[in-house]
């Protein structure tokens, strides 16, 4: 069971993420067996490990029985606002003929310590954690859902951070009756992902880039971008479309409707916003569609609900750059998504639902994991490679396809490709079951 515990502590050293969505990640400052800080407190009965973990001082094996953890801070600096308010608090793995786990915590001075305060239901909620983790290490839990398989963690946190600051003075100006924290905080998100993927997905048109850029100085301005700029389908609020925009990315939002927020954002951002009611069935879009979505545009699917199945065929029919559809309410292509009625496209095998990273029990047999599947075996019918991602934001629709490779380059296959997708776009329109969404007040006016 020793060898549980230090699993599970492990897991609270280096993802303190899981526990707090304020901290994005650990890193080592120093690593050593010897020379301990003064602020590490002494046990009789252990030695000090690695990581401020201890072992049983009489006994050679070095699985950890405990795990201090001390806040590092100056003299006279207060603790951030979001750490337990303690001097130490420990993860103890204690023998027995029944094995308990325990949690000790050093208050600081004046701290309530009773059952209604918030450091006794922080300890509680810490120690369910290091239960579950434990638990999961010796059932053999697997995580099925990854993150950072696109764009490596470290990277996007860095350039989070310095968007966050850039922009959080969002909430303070939020327009919508909706939670700006949320709102604001998942925009960007969304946004730095993109940044980073278009970094590392097309060509680049400024100087070239380095590992040692100082994001304080913006050198996305620089970065490789989509060749025709972004299309931010049912942008909504139009917040993703303005932090774009303000960061020097060129692109519209286009929805049925202006929203309050429109009318607030600098000139340059609403002159990217658009009253626009698209119909993907029209064989033949107005100049204004064939405008945003002309060869080389980003499509950018948010929630975009009844547009979401439309993302990969648009992208294909177009010759878009890529894709990125973050799906929410499932649509199939003129209804409401139902597996028993939804055309079917082939799953090439097991592996390819595996590496779609849907999460839950893996069984995948929820509504919502089918839809998932679906959407991902349309975007390779239309001749995408397909490319997951959990993204890190603070919603739980945080699933994501991307699209930025066709699956072949061969001129004859593409066209096949391109007339596979047509007959689901004819197809579509012969049942006229599709609705496009009436325009509330006339285009660029908002």
């Amino acid at each position: 069971m020793s060898a549980q515990f230090q699993d599970a502590v492990s897991q609270i050293v280096h993802h303190p993420e899981y526990n707090s969505t304020l901290i994005l990640r650990s890193e080592t400052v120093s690593d050593s067996s010897t020379d301990f800080p003064v602020t590490v407190p002494s046990f009789d009965d252990l030695r000090p490990q690695h990581c401020t973990l201890y072992a049983p001082a009489q006994s050679d094996d070095d699985t950890p029985a405990l795990l201090v953890l001390t806040p590092i801070v100056e003299d006279g600096s207060p603790l951030p606002y979001y750490h337990p308010a303690v001097h130490h608090l420990a993860f103890r793995y204690v023998t027995g003929e029944i094995a308990t786990l325990r949690m000790d915590i050093v208050p600081l001075d004046a701290t309530p310590i009773d059952l209604n305060s918030r450091i006794y239901r922080t300890c509680l909620a810490l120690l369910d954690t290091l239960h579950r983790y434990g638990w999961g290490a010796m059932t053999n839990y697997k995580k099925r859902v990854r993150h950072d398989y696109i764009i490596a963690r470290e990277e996007y946190q860095d350039l989070y951070l310095v968007m966050r600051e850039r922009h959080k003075h969002l909430v303070q100006e939020w327009q919508e009756v909706t939670d700006p924290l949320k709102h604001v905080f998942e925009d960007i998100g969304i946004a730095t992902f993109l940044m980073l993927l278009w970094k590392h997905s097309y060509v680049k048109s400024g100087p070239a880039t380095n590992d040692t850029e100082d994001l304080n100085e913006a050198p996305w301005r620089n970065w490789a971008r989509p060749p025709a700029g972004f299309l931010d389908l049912g942008c909504g609020n139009g917040l993703l479309t303005h932090i774009l925009t303000a960061e020097g990315y060129s692109g519209y939002g286009i929805d049925v409707r202006a929203r309050t927020s429109w009318s607030h954002y600098p000139e340059s951002t609403q002159a990217q916003l658009r009253v626009e009611a698209l119909d993907p069935t029209s064989p033949v879009l107005s100049p204004d569609d064939t405008s945003y979505l002309c060869p080389g545009t980003f499509i950018i699917a948010n929630h975009a609900d009844e547009l979401t199945p439309w993302t990969p065929v648009l992208a294909t029919l177009h010759s878009a750059s890529g894709y990125l559809s973050i799906p929410c309410c499932a649509w199939s292509f003129d209804e409401r998504f139902e597996r028993s009625k939804a055309q079917g496209y082939p799953v090439p095998d097991d592996a390819f639902i595996d590496s779609l990273s849907l999460g839950g029990d893996g069984s995948h047999s929820s509504s919502y994991s089918t839809y998932r599947i679906w959407l991902a075996s349309l975007s390779l019918q239309c001749g995408w490679n397909v490319e997951c991602e959990n993204l890190r934001i603070p919603s739980t629709r945080n699933w994501a396809i991307v699209g930025r490779e066709r699956v072949t380059t061969d001129a004859q296959e593409l066209e096949d490709i391109r007339s596979r997708v047509e007959e689901i776009v004819t197809r579509v329109r012969e049942r006229g079951l599709f609705k496009t969404r009436t325009p509330e007040g006339k285009a660029k006016d908002h």
